[in-house]
């Protein structure tokens, strides 16, 4: 595959960039939407034009350099063009998460003093309109999707075409105005700015330059030789770090094509349809495919379900070792093969993945046993660590040295050093600026000569690679002095299909207990099949039945543990099921869908007591945030299982 020459040390900024793909490659395909299901293509030569109108149009408006814009919906390409047109004025955009709810919004649109907001529909608008009393400094709002703004009369509105409309009309008379104000930017000036996701309390707005971003975007793409060929999907939130370098950044930088999915209920259709060679996504992303294969087969013949099997225990022996160029008997080659027509082809085409050359996962550790599952099948599936202070990358699995338990070697241009505690620290090109408005945490978290501290706890193995044991503040120690990692635990139990959410207790405890959320799919799908009827979620969540097929599963991952020494301490003794799933709008999990523990531990307080107790069940009444904003209570009773704990297996002894 040839590689593509990367952008010169001038074009230090997303608006130059965007100049150079229109010089070079003007009629390649620079983003796609699906609308009314059909796909609509943008070249770099349309797209350049656009952002260009929008930005004399955006000045019209009144937004001034190192103005803050609030920007917010889902995936769509006007969306990704005012990024561009505001950083060509010298504003910075400020990606919000679609789903946040009103007082959420209204806390990143005040601390980060957004003048301006450009938004989707009429969803976000609603949100806008409820918050804006308690924002003063917000003081126009450009949306894009008329439907439902028709009798909006607010003077503060505006369509999206108008504005556009009004800065071609401005071009026209200043047909140098665009050229002079990319020319004024430069790659130490502030490009965006992205609050974290609030796992331990408020969000922080993470400053970064363009230097940061554009220069961390380019040594992603040289080290895997990316080009302007690649097809990539951005359907993550535009307020998370993962999608402004993959489906933003490095798509500039090596002028490959992004594709926006017509809405979040259609990704995986449309992935289908569009077959990505580049694609990323959370773990949560692939346990949730995982989930559907497995209950797509649960439902097949016999016959299908038993092919599927073998084959797939065949995969697991092999697999991967034949991905990475590994020697493998002619025998499992050529049943590998085999099962490649029959079962690994057909179930990678079904999930889009054919084209894919290669794919990545980050954002929190991956259960190993579901990343095997798919290096098996022969999907590209590498690991990656990173931050939003690092501009993502912190380390990547290179070719043919891919670990379940690893996440790689150092980035290109990428220090790491593990601090004396155990924390993970590094310094690289894309390290943050600063926290907006917030000097106290910037100095607890990035030393004077630039090194960054994770949070995060690990140590580099005998082979280079960096492990990943768990958070820093969230690895324990149980009261008999055992090690005790949740995180590790919980990737453990979500392997299996009926476990969507899982949280482990244990620091400074007798013992590990653990609360699981079922997945409503997967264990709706066995109701079906065996006439067990149910009314709600927490109705099949304590059905007797459910609750022993849990219990089963966790007793298998305590046989698990077992087996490692050092993590048998993590063996669960007793659990409950929760009565409600574990949701971003009650405050349990962040936006970016991970679990908020000093939250749940507060509220959860009586069910955490009661596992650490004798007690058969337990009572608990809480409340809930219904979609439409109401609230409401949900009260039960919960059964909490006691658990035997597997024989630990003896260290291995050296040879003498």
């Amino acid at each position: 595959m040839t590689e593509i020459e990367l952008p010169p040390a001038a074009c230090d900024t997303f608006p130059k960039l965007l100049e150079r793909n229109r010089k070079l490659r003007p009629g390649r395909p620079a983003i796609r939407e699906k609308n009314f299901g059909i796909w609509q293509t943008h070249n770099w030569g349309q797209v350049a034009e656009e952002v260009r109108d929008l930005a004399a149009g955006l000045f019209s408006l009144g937004v001034k350099r190192g103005d803050k814009v609030a920007i917010v919906g889902d995936n769509r390409p006007r969306l990704y063009w005012t990024m561009t047109a505001l950083q060509a004025l010298g504003a910075i955009p400020v990606p919000l998460y679609q789903d946040s709810v009103a007082e959420e919004m209204a806390y990143v649109v005040e601390h980060a003093e957004a003048r301006f907001a450009v938004v989707e529909d009429q969803e976000q608008v609603d949100k806008l309109l409820e918050i804006k009393a308690r924002c003063p400094l917000l003081e126009q709002i450009v949306y894009d999707e008329p439907r439902g703004l028709r009798h909006y009369t607010q003077a503060f509105l505006h369509h999206f075409d108008a504005l556009q409309a009004e800065g071609r009309d401005f071009n026209k008379g200043h047909p140098d105005f665009y050229e002079t104000e990319i020319a004024r930017c430069h790659g130490d000036d502030p490009a965006v700015i992205l609050y974290t996701s609030g796992t331990t309390g408020k969000p922080k707005g993470v400053i970064l330059s363009f230097d940061n971003v554009v220069k961390t975007a380019a040594n992603g793409v040289k080290l895997e030789k990316l080009t302007d060929r690649e097809e990539s999907m951005a359907y993550l939130p535009m307020a998370w770090i993962g999608d402004h370098i993959f489906s933003y950044g490095q798509s500039y930088v090596a002028g490959f094509c992004v594709a926006c999915p017509e809405s979040s209920a259609t990704v995986m259709q449309d992935l289908r349809e569009l077959g990505p060679t580049y694609f990323f996504a959370p773990p949560r992303i692939f346990e949730n495919i995982l989930t559907t294969v497995m209950v797509r087969m649960e439902d097949a013949g016999w016959i299908k379900r038993r092919m599927f099997r073998y084959f797939m225990a065949l995969a697991k022996r092999c697999g991967s070792r034949i991905l990475d160029g590994k020697p493998v008997g002619p025998g499992d080659r050529l049943l590998y093969a085999l099962g490649r027509v029959l079962v690994y082809g057909p179930l990678i085409n079904t999930l889009g993945f054919t084209r894919i050359r290669l794919a990545y996962t980050a954002g929190e550790a991956i259960g190993p046993d579901i990343f095997d599952f798919y290096r098996s099948l022969g999907v590209n599936l590498k690991q990656l660590y990173g931050s939003t202070e690092a501009s993502v990358f912190i380390t990547i699995q290179p070719d043919g040295e891919i670990e379940a338990d690893t996440v790689g070697k150092p980035a290109i241009d990428v220090e790491i050093r593990i601090a004396d505690s155990g924390e993970v620290m590094f310094r690289s090109p894309g390290v943050f600026v600063e926290y907006f408005k917030n000097p106290e945490a910037t100095a607890q978290t990035k030393t004077p000569d630039g090194w960054v501290y994770t949070g995060d706890a690990g140590f580099f193995d005998d082979k280079g690679h960096l492990k990943i044991i768990d958070r820093a503040k969230d690895v324990g120690r149980l009261n008999d002095g055992g090690l005790f990692a949740p995180k590790y635990v919980e990737n453990k139990l979500k392997f299996f299909p009926d476990i969507k959410e899982a949280v482990a207790f244990g620091h400074e405890r007798a013992f590990c207990a653990a609360f699981v959320n079922i997945d409503l799919a997967a264990v709706g799908s066995w109701a079906e099949r065996n006439n067990v009827s149910y009314g709600s979620y927490q109705e099949l969540a304590a059905n007797p039945k459910v609750i022993a097929t849990i219990k089963g599963h966790i007793e298998q991952v305590n046989r698990d543990l077992a087996v490692d020494p050092q993590l048998a301490s993590c063996q669960i003794r007793r659990f409950l099921v929760l009565h409600k799933e574990l949701d971003a709008d009650d405050g349990e999990l962040t936006r970016t869908r991970k679990v908020r523990r000093g939250f749940i531990a507060d509220r959860y307080q009586e069910l955490i007591e009661a596992l650490y107790s004798d007690a058969p069940t337990a009572y608990t009444e809480t409340e809930v945030t219904f979609e439409d904003g109401r609230k409401g209570v949900i009260k039960a009773d919960l059964q909490i299982i006691d658990l035997d704990v597997a024989p630990v297996a003896p260290p291995l002894r050296k040879a003498s």
